[in-house]
């Protein structure tokens, strides 16, 4: 079933109207008319079953059945923390990591980062990578739309990561735990967060600093995934432990 994301302050009554190009999408690529159904999701969890009472090139309105939980959600959240990659691979990894089900994305500089975020086109990067993040959520029928924050230092994303259940960095050098070795130390968290070095690696300095802070570091494995790849990688151990 044809599935949109939509304001939930939109909401008046048991009717929504979808415009721009929402509604251009349902009209003119789909074919959709009056009667016919799709499934409406306020982005934060919650589906909208619904039907097309009317429909103008301009706009088309939704009524709507009462809300359900979205079943397409992990049952926790998941920060990644990645190191800023070189050339578009973060928007790889946006779009990979929101299809497996991450639930915010935090770019890190970290010291072995070749690219890096400028202060003066920030804004405009972090534009672009919210319409991947929410495309990449329809795409995948995702029940709501992770956020793309802005940048910040290794120093803060060790801060941030230690107000979560569960946290860790992935390091290549790592010889002894691994991901699945950390996830086996409690029940299911309600919040987990992990940290992909850039192509570069972390720096020994950098792992010595998160182990003083209490973020251990994990392998994963005997292969060395390229960093676009490794989100995507832990995102998949999750989902194996907590969902499948």
């Amino acid at each position: 079933m044809p599935r949109f994301f939509f304001d939930a302050s939109s909401l008046c009554g048991d009717t929504v109207t979808l415009t721009g190009e929402s509604a251009s999408h349902i009209l003119l690529s789909l074919r959709m008319a009056v009667g016919d159904n799709l499934e409406l999701c306020d982005g934060e969890g919650h589906d909208y079953p619904g039907t097309i009472v009317s429909a103008s090139r301009e706009a088309v309105t939704v009524s709507v059945s009462a809300p359900v939980p979205s079943c397409s959600e992990p049952p926790y959240a998941v920060r990644l923390y990645q190191c800023v990659p070189k050339g578009d691979k973060f928007e790889t990894v946006i779009q990979k990591s929101v299809e497996c089900g991450v639930t915010e994305i935090i770019p890190v500089q970290s010291s072995r980062c070749i690219a890096k975020i400028k202060r003066d086109d920030a804004q405009k990067k972090l534009t672009r990578y919210q319409r991947i993040a929410e495309e990449a959520a329809k795409q995948s029928g995702r029940g709501r739309i992770p956020q793309v924050r802005e940048p910040v230092s290794f120093s803060e994303a060790l801060t941030m990561m230690k107000r979560d259940d569960i946290s860790f960095l992935c390091y290549e050098n790592e010889d002894g735990k691994t991901v699945a070795d950390r996830l086996r130390q409690g029940d299911m968290p309600k919040t987990v967060s992990f940290l992909i070095g850039p192509e570069g690696g972390l720096s020994p300095e950098e792992v010595e600093k998160a182990a003083s802070e209490g973020i251990v570091s994990v392998s994963l494995g005997n292969r060395i995934l390229r960093t676009e790849t490794a989100s995507t990688f832990v995102l998949a151990i999750l989902a194996a432990f907590y969902e499948l």
